[in-house]
C-alpha cells in the first residue's frame, strides 16, 4: 500500500489514465484526477467507490503553464506533497501522409503530447525538489510509437519519440534531488480509442488487419509496480503490449 502518498494522473477521465488513477487509489494512493472535462473526472472518482484514500478531480488544460502550476499548487494545498506524476494525457490524428496533415493538427498534438508533458514534469520537479522529504517519481506514457510508427502517424510518432528524450533528461537531472523518471510504452490496450484495432487498422504492407489487444488493467498494474518501487530503484523503460500484436519482427 502507498501509505498516504499522493499521485497526479493526467488524462484521468477515460481510458488508461482512468484505469491507472483508479488502481492507485484502490492501493492507498491519494489521487488527483486531471483532465479537461470535470464531469468525466467526477464520474471516474465515483466509479472507484469508497476507498481508504482520497481523490480530487481538477479540470486543467495541460498546454497552459498557469493552469498546470495552479493545479500542482492545489494538489499540495490538499495533500501536502506530490510523490508521483503519471504524464498520460495525449491526443492523435486520423491516419494521413505528412502532406495531408494540417499544420494546426501538428501544433495541437505537439502542444498536448510534448509541451503538456514538459509543463507537468516541470511543475512536478519544482514541487518534488522543494518538499521534505525531498524527491518523487515521474512516469511518462511513451507508447509503442516511441519505438516504431504506424502508417500515417508523423505528428503522434514524433512527439512520442521526443517523450523518450524527455524521460532520459529528467532521469538524469533528477538524480541530485531523488526524483526518478521512467517511461511505460503501451501497445494495444483496449480503450475506446483503440477499439478500431479489433476491426482493422492500416499495416505497414498497406493491408488492413485486426490486431490483438489487452486489458488496460494490465497497464495499470504495471504503472502501480513502477510507482511502488523504493527511491533507490527505477524502471527506466517498460514495454507492456498485447502479446501477439504486430510489433516485434517484420509486421
Amino acid at each position: 500500500m502507498a501509505d498516504g502518498k499522493t499521485a497526479i494522473v493526467t488524462g484521468a477521465g477515460t481510458g488508461i489514465g482512468k484505469a491507472v488513477a483508479t488502481t492507485l487509489l484502490l492501493n492507498g494512493w491519494n489521487i488527483v484526477f486531471v483532465g479537461r472535462r470535470q464531469n468525466l473526472l467526477d464520474e471516474a472518482i465515483a466509479a472507484a467507490g469508497t476507498t481508504g484514500a482520497r481523490a480530487l478531480g481538477i479540470s486543467c488544460d495541460i498546454t497552459k503553464p498557469a493552469e498546470v502550476d495552479a493545479m500542482f499548487d492545489r494538489a499540495v494545498d490538499e495533500f501536502g506533497r506530490v510523490d508521483l506524476l503519471f504524464n498520460n494525457a495525449g491526443m492523435g490524428f486520423k491516419p494521413a501522409t505528412v502532406d495531408e496533415i494540417p499544420v494546426e493538427a501538428w501544433v495541437d498534438i505537439v502542444n498536448v503530447n510534448l509541451t503538456g508533458s514538459f509543463l507537468c514534469a516541470r511543475a512536478a520537479f519544482r514541487v518534488m525538489r522543494a518538499q521534505s522529504p525531498q524527491g518523487g517519481r515521474i512516469i511518462n506514457n511513451g507508447s509503442i510509437s516511441a519505438h516504431a510508427p504506424r502508417p500515417g502517424s508523423a505528428p503522434y510518432t514524433a512527439t512520442k519519440h521526443a517523450i523518450t528524450g524527455l524521460t532520459k533528461s529528467l532521469a538524469l537531472d533528477g538524480r541530485p534531488f531523488d526524483i526518478a523518471c521512467g517511461q511505460i510504452d503501451i501497445g494495444n490496450a483496449l480503450t475506446d480509442m483503440a477499439r478500431a484495432m479489433t476491426v482493422g487498422v492500416p499495416q505497414a504492407d498497406g493491408s488492413i488487419k485486426a490486431e490483438p489487444t489487452m486489458d488496460p488493467q494490465q497497464v495499470a498494474d504495471a504503472v502501480l509496480h513502477m510507482a511502488s518501487l523504493p527511491p533507490e530503484a527505477n524502471v527506466l523503460f517498460m514495454t507492456v503490449m498485447a502479446t501477439k500484436m504486430p510489433f516485434v519482427g517484420r509486421g
